[in-house]
């Protein structure tokens, strides 16, 4: 069946190729002057005049650097690194995000599709086609994204249907190593004057990357299909509704990874346990806007969600042992936000707001296995039951023009979140049942001071806090554990944005300093330290980070250059604890005081997980054009991460060192009439990364990949 749907597929498509930004509508990315949009403020603003650290990406930017899923934006946006372990990514930016792997942490950097918050862990590997705009903010976004976004934000938008912009859109399909056979494409359909409707699809199919072996080698390869439904219906100047359906399959077959200590080809595996890695979701949203007689527009914009995620895995990574895992997992997001904008003209501009959502998980009974051996109820740790989370949110901005030059911005946002689980457990045999509530709230916003010195001038300075809620931790037969609190951001940030060469060349440059506190990790428990009993807590002292960041976009005729660049620095505050993983004899470790021993380890002074030092990227191209209107344009991007860590223990032994990644990526697109083919390649060195570490394992990133692609676009 996978043969046929993409056989026909690709006989549609032609062969495959880069999607160029070709049907946009006015809020998509350009006007006469190219000017870049920013939506994340809920109104559409010039990037250059945003008192934002942000990278911008349109649909081409991205075919262009070669970003399909959220792993690849870490190598075009500085400060940023994604860590992909399978069913969960720890996503960070300036080394705040998500460190730890349970869905009662949640994340730092929260994904948004078409203004609607997605999952916060499950369900990452969505894949980006037909999209209009990708918005990567850095800092905490207290304001307008509330909880989530201690470490920043993404705002993802697909494409929008076009009213009176008749039959366009574009086919695509694309073949490469690995057997990659894929397809994609879109359609806008003008069904009245005040209706449209867009179309849109994607489909991959390819072989594992690993060779497994062993009594079992069931990695059988990636299949994925998704598509997309939008309808905008706009009956009088004064009313837009869109509504958006996506609907995704993702069998990714497997997320084969090795232990820490094996040093042997990381490709390939051994395995006698049952591997599947398959995720089912669909989101739907719909967004209203209406603008009243005074020009203030009321939006709504409501969302569900709901999706199953499977995993099964060997979790000792050999086929030696018999530690093994598996979960089926079932997820469901409803969210409603209202705003009241006020028209973007006056001294006085203003943002309100309210928001709430449910999320809920349900772990199926009998799903959720840890096992040594599988299927002796005595070796194994089993949990069922239900895990609901609710936020609700006040929040505003206003922004005082001082003069024609100076404008003061103030935000804030009240929330009130909670968390509760009703869960079994059987550990090794012993029955355990949590029936646990806890509550948090917090006031968040931000204070900016903005200064148009000229038109080619923009300087900012602002404070921002965020936070983020705590949660509960699950017993493991030592009574019931306190819950652990919410993590607490403040940001000083200083940023001038410049336009040279009559707007040919734009840069960014921004320092900021973080105060980091309560951050959440899990360590052994301290008054009670045995191995493999583990307690989720907060630092008892705040983590500092600090450093300075620069971005830079030229168009000099056919000639395009684009890069980022991120320094940092962080230290983590008096801290002691004990390594969970390690043996020995169970002293006390008060995470305050210690005292320090041989298992009681001063982490006072050491960086923050997930934080290198050092992120840059860059990419350049040239456009070679010939006289029969041919275009033949090469180009290269690389993008570095430096070293980081993957716990605060910084035990190299164990892995927990994860090494710098330098990746290339280049393509050679040729352009003749409607049709556009494109060789690409990925990771062009080969390098072998690690792309996570989780359960004592390496999980490493994609090899390289080649291939080819067309489109025809109409």
């Amino acid at each position: 069946m996978r043969a046929i749907l993409l056989a026909s597929a690709c006989a549609a498509a032609q062969i495959a190729a880069a999607l160029p930004a070709f049907a946009q509508n006015a809020s998509d990315q350009s006007d006469t002057d190219n000017e870049i949009v920013v939506t994340a403020e809920r109104r559409s603003t010039n990037i250059q005049t945003t008192p934002l650290a942000v990278t911008v990406l349109s649909g081409e930017d991205l075919e262009n650097r070669g970003v399909t899923t959220v792993d690849q934006l870490q190598f075009v946006a500085p400060g940023a690194t994604v860590n992909n372990f399978g069913q969960g990514i720890d996503f960070n930016i300036r080394g705040i995000g998500k460190a730890e792997h349970n869905t009662q942490t949640t994340t730092g950097v929260i994904t948004y599709r078409d203004g609607v918050a997605t999952f916060p862990g499950y369900f990452t590997a969505e894949p980006y086609y037909d999209i209009s705009r990708v918005e990567i903010l850095r800092g905490p976004q207290g304001t307008f994204v509330g909880q989530n976004a201690t470490g920043g934000a993404v705002f993802v938008s697909s494409r929008d249907p076009v009213i009176d912009g008749g039959y366009h859109g574009y086919i695509q399909g694309q073949v490469g190593n690995y057997n990659l056979v894929g397809a994609q494409g879109a359609i806008n359909l003008p069904l009245t004057d005040t209706l449209a409707a867009r179309v849109a699809f994607n489909t991959d199919s390819r072989d594992s990357f690993f060779d497994t072996t062993g009594p079992y080698s069931g990695d059988d390869g990636v299949f994925t299909a998704s598509g997309r439904f939008s309808l905008l219906w706009e009956p009088s100047s004064n009313l837009s509704v869109l509504f958006k359906t996506d609907l995704n399959y993702l069998d990714l077959s497997a997320y084969p990874a090795e232990p820490v200590f094996y040093d042997d080809e990381p490709f390939d595996i051994t395995s006698n346990a049952e591997s599947t890695a398959l995720d089912r979701f669909m989101r739907s949203v719909l967004r209203v806007d209406y603008e009243f007689g005074n020009g203030v527009t009321l939006r709504s914009v409501s969302g569900y969600q709901e999706g199953n995620s499977i995993y099964r895995a060997d979790l000792d990574g050999t086929s030696v042992g018999n530690f093994t895992f598996r979960d089926s997992v079932d997820e469901t997001i409803y969210s409603q936000e209202f705003n009241l904008i006020s028209p973007d003209d006056g001294p006085i501009t203003w943002i309100l707001g309210a928001y709430y959502q449910h999320d809920e998980y349900n772990f199926l009974p009998g799903e959720f296995v840890i096992g040594l051996p599988e299927g002796s109820p005595f070796s194994e740790y089993v949990l069922d039951g239900t895990n609901p989370k609710e936020t609700s949110a006040l929040f505003g901005q206003v922004t005082f023009d001082l003069s024609d030059r100076f404008e003061v911005q103030v935000g804030a946002r009240y929330a009130e979140s909670s968390t509760a689980n009703d869960v079994n457990v059987v550990q090794y045999g012993f029955p355990i049942s949590q029936q646990q509530e806890a509550s948090w709230s917090n006031l968040s916003g931000k204070v900016a001071l903005n200064w148009t010195v000229n038109d080619s001038n923009f300087l900012y300075a602002y404070v921002a806090t965020g936070f983020r809620p705590g949660g509960l931790n699950v017993p493991v037969g030592l009574g019931l554990p306190e819950p652990f609190d919410e993590e607490l951001v403040t940001n000083y940030e200083i940023g001038w944005k410049a336009g040279w060469f009559d707007g040919r060349l734009r840069t960014q440059l921004n320092a900021y300093y973080n105060e980091y506190e309560n951050f959440q990790v899990i360590i052994g428990y301290p008054d009670f330290p045995v191995p493999n009993l583990n307690i989720e807590l907060n630092t008892p002292n705040p983590t500092t980070m600090y450093g300075i960041e620069a971005q830079i976009e030229a168009v000099f005729g056919a000639f395009s250059l684009d890069a980022g660049l991120g320094l940092m620095n962080s230290e983590l505050g008096t801290f002691y604890a004990t390594d969970p993983r390690i043996g020995g004899p169970a002293v006390a470790c008060d995470p305050a005081s210690g005292p320090a021993s041989a298992t009681c380890i001063d982490l006072g002074g050491r960086s923050q997980t997930y934080a290198p030092d050092f992120t840059f990227n860059v990419g350049a191209q040239y456009v070679f054009s010939f006289a029969n209107g041919d275009t033949l344009t090469p180009r290269l991007n690389y993008g570095h991460v430096s070293q980081q860590w993957a716990t605060l223990f910084q035990n190299e032994a164990r892995g927990d060192e994860i090494e710098a990644r330098n990746v290339f990526n280049g393509q050679l697109a040729w352009t003749h009439g409607d049709f556009i083919a494109t060789l690409w390649a990925t990771n062009l060195t080969d390098q072998e990364y690690v792309a996570a570490l989780n359960s004592g394992l390496h999980f490493y990133g994609m090899p390289r990949q080649v291939g080819l692609r067309v489109t025809r676009v109409f």
